[in-house]
């Protein structure tokens, strides 16, 4: 059986930058370092830290006073902000910078007036810290029936905004539906959903024209993971498994294949990915392995200046 292995997969400039901020705490903040939820959407990302000493919390309750607090890459809301800046705490933000792009659409459009539209999915983390932006403006829809139980009059302005992580696919229905119901809705400069994304969907669609069979490297909590196994089984409507490790292979899909098609999620390391590669050629049949680069990736983001 030949692997296909699409680039770019894997880590993006938003997560490298999360994680360097977490070790750069570990060396020069006070400990224990507290990180809100997961600094990525990523099973190996959180143990390998956890191992490192540092606790995950889902509720700033669980931090101390003056601690070293880590806003995770998927951003908070600014309620999150006010808490931990009141409890004294010392606060470093790795939000991605396209999410905080996303934030700043709403805190602007929500001072214009605007009744705003968000796509996205209800009760990720991206979404609930841009929905706490402006809650009493900010409405959700994840499908394009959703937007058929919209009621704006022809009085409001609109707008609408997206999670970075969606199917662009998926988006661009929901946006159509939009702009045939609402035709002055008005939308961003440059589109929300993040580069990483857009780009490992697009190496996903063009080598999955060639398979029979579909694996993405991610955790079950990662969005983008997910959505590109969707993608990737729309492509030839053919078996697309997310995997989180080498261990959750099962041989037996591969039964009758010739051509297995493979990437992985925006958060998972590139030695988990190696670690599938190899079980896939030790057992799974797996005699020949290729390499398609849809694009090539350059994009780096600044750290903030943390302080002991």
């Amino acid at each position: 059986m030949k692997l296909i292995m699409a680039a770019p997969r894997g880590f993006c400039a938003g997560v490298e930058r999360a994680l360097k901020i977490v070790d750069e705490a570990l060396e020069l903040m006070p400990h224990p370092i507290y990180v809100n939820h997961e600094i990525v959407h990523n099973s190996h990302v959180v143990d390998y830290y956890k191992k490192k000493g540092v606790v995950f919390v889902e509720d700033i309750k669980s931090v101390p006073d003056g601690a070293s607090f880590i806003f995770n890459a998927h951003g908070v809301p600014p309620s999150l902000v006010k808490a931990s800046k009141d409890r004294g705490m010392k606060v470093v933000d790795a939000t991605c910078p396209l999410v905080s792009k996303v934030h700043f659409e709403a805190i602007r459009y929500a001072k214009q007036g605007y009744k705003i539209i968000l796509i996205g999915h209800e009760g990720h983390s991206e979404v609930i810290g841009v929905m706490g932006e402006a809650p009493d403006s900010i409405f959700l829809v994840e499908t394009p029936e959703d937007v058929d139980k919209l009621t704006f009059s022809d009085e409001d302005k609109i707008a609408y905004i997206t999670q970075t992580t969606l199917s662009v696919d998926d988006c661009a229905a929901i946006i159509a539906a939009l702009k045939k119901r609402y035709p002055n809705v008005s939308e961003p400069k440059k589109a929300d959903i993040c580069y990483a994304t857009t780009n490992r969907q697009e190496a996903v669609k063009k080598i999955a024209e060639q398979c029979d069979v579909f694996i993405i490297v991610g955790s079950t909590n990662s969005s983008n993971s997910n959505r590109l196994r969707e993608v990737a089984q729309a492509g030839n409507d053919m078996d697309a498994y997310l995997v989180n490790c080498a261990e959750s292979i099962d041989p037996r899909w591969f039964d009758g294949k010739q051509v297995l098609g493979l990437s992985a999620g925006a958060s998972t390391p590139e030695k988990v990915v190696s670690a599938v590669v190899d079980r896939l050629k030790s057992e799974c049949g797996v005699n020949e392995v290729s390499e398609f680069i849809a694009r090539e990736e350059s994009e780096h983001f600044a750290l903030p200046k943390i302080r002991a």
